[in-house]
C-alpha cells in the first residue's frame, strides 16, 4: 500500500503530540522509543523535502509547530540525556521541516533565499541546500559549483554539491580535481571520496577514466561496495573498456571477480539517483 507523504507527516505530528502530553521524562522517553520516532521523523521529512507543490504545506506547518513546542519543553527539562541527545535531534528535525515548508510554499526560489541567508541557522540552510540538490533544477549548477571548488566550504554543503553534480553533465573534471585535492586527508577522503566517485561513475565522462585506472592499484578497499574505491574503479573501467583490469583487490584469474563486479554494478545502478543527507551539528 502506497503511503502518501502527507500521511507520513501527519503520523509524525501525531507522535509528537503524544510526546507533548507525556507527564515526565521517563514517559517521554518511553513514548519516543515506542513510536520509533527517529525513523518516523526522517522518513516523513525526507519524503516531504523531495516532494513538489503546496499540497504538503498544512501537514508541514503542523509538524513545524509541534517541533517548536517540543523543543521549548525539552529545553526546560533538567535531564542530561534529553539535553544532550533529544534536543539536538529535535533541532535538526525542526530545521528540516522549516526548509521543507519553504520549498512547499515558494519552491526553488524560496530554497535559494534560505541558502543565501547567512544569518539563518546552519542546519536550516543545509536542508534547503539538500532539497535544492535533490530537485537539481536547471540553472542551479553555478551554486553547486561554488561549493565544489571552494576549499573552505562547509563539508556538508560540499557533500550535497558533489552528489548534485551527477545531474549536470560536463563538469566531471571539477570532481576529479576535488578528489585529488582531498585524497591526502584521511577524514575528508573517507567522507567525500565515495560521494565524488559515485557522481563520477554516474556521469561516466572520459576525463574520469584515468583517475579510476589509477585507483585500481592505489585506491582504498572496503567490504562496503559504496566505500570501496577499488570496486568502484573496477566497475567504471569495465564499463568503459569492457575488461577487468589488474587491481589490488582481486587476484588475477579469480573467477569470483566477475560475479562480485556484476553484483556491485547492479547496486550502483539501483542507487545512482540517491543523495544521502549528513548530520549537521
Amino acid at each position: 500500500m502506497r503511503v502518501e507523504t502527507s500521511d507520513r507527516l501527519y503520523r509524525f505530528a501525531g507522535a509528537l503530540e503524544g510526546l507533548l502530553a507525556a507527564p515526565d521524562v521517563v514517559t517521554l522517553e518511553r513514548a519516543w522509543e515506542e513510536a520509533n520516532l527517529d525513523n518516523l521523523a526522517w522518513d516523513a521529512l525526507g519524503h516531504s523535502r523531495r516532494a513538489h507543490g503546496a499540497a504538503l504545506e498544512p501537514a508541514l506547518h503542523q509538524v513545524d509547530r509541534r517541533l517548536l513546542a517540543m523543543l521549548e519543553r525539552c529545553r526546560r527539562l533538567p535531564d542530561p540525556h534529553v539535553v544532550t541527545f533529544r534536543v539536538p535531534e529535535l533541532e535538526r528535525w525542526q530545521h528540516a521541516a522549516a526548509a521543507a515548508l519553504v520549498g512547499a510554499r515558494w519552491g526553488v526560489a524560496g530554497l535559494r533565499t534560505v541558502i543565501a541567508d547567512t544569518s539563518a541557522p546552519l542546519g536550516r540552510r543545509y536542508f534547503a541546500f539538500l532539497a535544492l540538490a535533490e530537485r537539481h533544477p536547471d540553472g542551479a549548477w553555478p551554486l553547486f559549483e561554488r561549493y565544489v571548488v571552494t576549499p573552505s566550504a562547509h563539508h556538508a554543503f560540499v557533500a550535497a554539491a558533489v552528489e548534485a553534480a551527477r545531474y549536470y553533465p560536463g563538469h566531471a573534471d571539477l570532481l576529479v580535481r576535488l578528489f585529488q585535492r582531498i585524497r591526502g586527508d584521511p577524514l575528508q577522503r573517507r567522507f567525500l571520496g565515495p560521494k565524488i566517485l559515485e557522481s563520477l561513475y554516474v556521469l561516466g565522462e572520459e576525463c574520469s577514466l584515468s583517475l579510476f585506472e589509477e585507483l585500481l592499484v592505489t585506491g582504498h578497499t572496503d567490504p562496503d561496495v559504496d566505500r570501496c574505491e577499488v570496486t568502484r574503479a573496477l566497475v567504471a573501467v569495465r564499463r568503459a573498456t569492457g575488461r577487468v583490469a589488474p587491481n589490488s583487490k582481486f587476484a588475477d584469474g579469480d573467477d569470483a571477480v566477475w560475479r562480485a563486479l556484476d553484483d556491485a554494478e547492479r547496486h550502483y545502478e539501483a542507487t545512482r539517483d540517491r543523495i544521502v543527507p549528513v548530520v549537521v551539528i
